[in-house]
This record gives C-alpha cells, structure tokens and sequence, in this order.
C-alpha cells in the first residue's frame, strides 16, 4: 500500500466522504475538510484512525476564503506532511432562475465551486513541486460541459473548473503532476434532496443506465486517477451513466 497523503475537501458526507473512506482503505494518509460541520467531521476522522492504519488530520472552514485555506496549508507544513493529492470536492449548488440569484449569491457560489480549487492549488502545489510528483482531481459536473436550465451558476463555476483543468494540466505537466476533472452526472446524495420523486424518475428515464450514480463509484474512479497512468492529464472524465 503506497504511503501518501491526499487532501480531500468537502468531506464530511457525500462524495467527500466516499473519497475520504475508499484513499484510507487503500493506504492514504487523509487530511479532510469541511466547511462547517465539525461533528460529522471528526466522527470521520475517528472511524478512519479507528479502522485503517492511517493517519487523519481534520481542519473545519470555507475553503472559499484564501485566508483559511492559507492558514490550513501553514499547518500542513508545520505537521511537516508531504502531500501527494489534492482532491477538490467542496462545492454548492443553486436551484432558480438567474434573474432571482442576487449578486452575492453568484459570489459565494463562485467561491465554493472556483475560487476554492485556485486557493488549494495555489498554496499546495509547491508541495509537490519540491518532489516533481502528485495528483490534482477536480470533482466536476455534466453541468459544465452542457450547462443546465435554472442552474446557471452552478453550471458557469463547473465549466470554470474544467477549463482550469485543461489549462493547469498543460502548465504541471513538465513536473509530473496530474490535473483531471471528474464531470459527475445525477449522484445519489443529500444535494440533489430538492428533486421530486417524479424529476427523479423522469431523470432515470433520460439516463441510459437507469440509475444514479452512487459516491463510492466517483471514489474508485478517484482512486484510479491517483494511482494509474502518469500519462492521463487534462481530462475531464464523464461519470454519468451515458446521459451526456
């Protein structure tokens, strides 16, 4: 099992989570964040420490404020850590048409969802610099590549984030540092709680599949992009059952 440390954000359920669990039962080191939720937080770092021979550094903020992300890389630093992956999964989501979304409602959104994977990769990629070697993940949606209907801005920050992907990708690359998106179709979690049960059903008809998709099979493909193929960069994946 390799001995590597990975940074996941947003981990304190859902897909984060998912993450979080699949790296520590292959042997990660983990260090997790959310923005808020210290409870649910630290009972994953205790079940991780608990059950696999792992270390689990937890830091609760917004990974939106560059502030509180440079101050959780100054502790990195200070633990001495190595960091071998960055996973950037926070992000939030917006329902209702853009003439209803108020300036600063577009700015957090651009926050959580862009200005965070800047801010993480900004202060952590001299981590892997001094080692020429790591891998940065970008847990992405379908959204932005085929942008939806009362979900503008949420669809603006994911095309933001693939972009930043491919262009980042190019720039790491002489280092041997891996840059990928994961463009997520519908994902059996807490955020899609404000779909109906018949948008639930009309979606599981538009996808070939016939079903959502779960956590755990975003993580194994998480898992997969930090473990395989150093040639594998600039790619923004699409996880979505054949929808898109």
């Amino acid at each position: 099992m390799p001995h590597k440390t990975a940074l996941v954000t947003g981990a304190s359920r859902g897909i984060g989570k998912a993450i979080a669990l699949t790296l520590a039962a292959n042997g990660y080191h983990l260090i997790i964040n959310c923005k808020q939720n210290e409870e649910l937080l630290e009972s994953l770092k205790n079940f991780i420490e608990s059950r696999y021979p792992v270390t689990c550094k937890s830091f609760v903020g917004d990974m939106g404020d560059f502030e509180t992300v440079y101050q959780m890389f100054q502790a990195i630093r200070n633990f001495h850590i190595s960091l071998d992956v960055i996973v950037n999964n926070a992000g939030i989501s917006s329902l209702g048409l853009l003439t209803d979304l108020s300036p600063e409602d577009w700015d957090r959104i651009l926050q959580t969802n862009l200005s965070s994977a800047f801010y993480t990769c900004k202060c952590g990629i001299p981590l892997m610099l001094d080692r020429k070697s790591g891998k940065i993940i970008q847990i992405s949606s379908i959204w932005g590549i085929a942008g939806a209907s009362c979900e503008v801005a949420y669809s603006a920050t994911k095309g933001g984030i693939n972009a930043f992907t491919k262009a980042l990708a190019k720039e790491l690359a002489p280092s041997n540092i891996q840059v990928n998106a994961i463009a997520c179709g519908v994902i059996d979690t807490e955020m899609n709680d404000g779909f109906s049960e018949s948008d639930i059903e009309q979606l599981l008809e538009e996808i070939p599949a016939g079903r959502l998709g779960t956590p755990t099979e975003v993580a194994k493909l998480v898992l997969d992009l930090c473990t395989e193929n150093t040639y594998l960069t600039g790619q923004i994946i699409q996880l979505d059952g054949g929808w898109y």
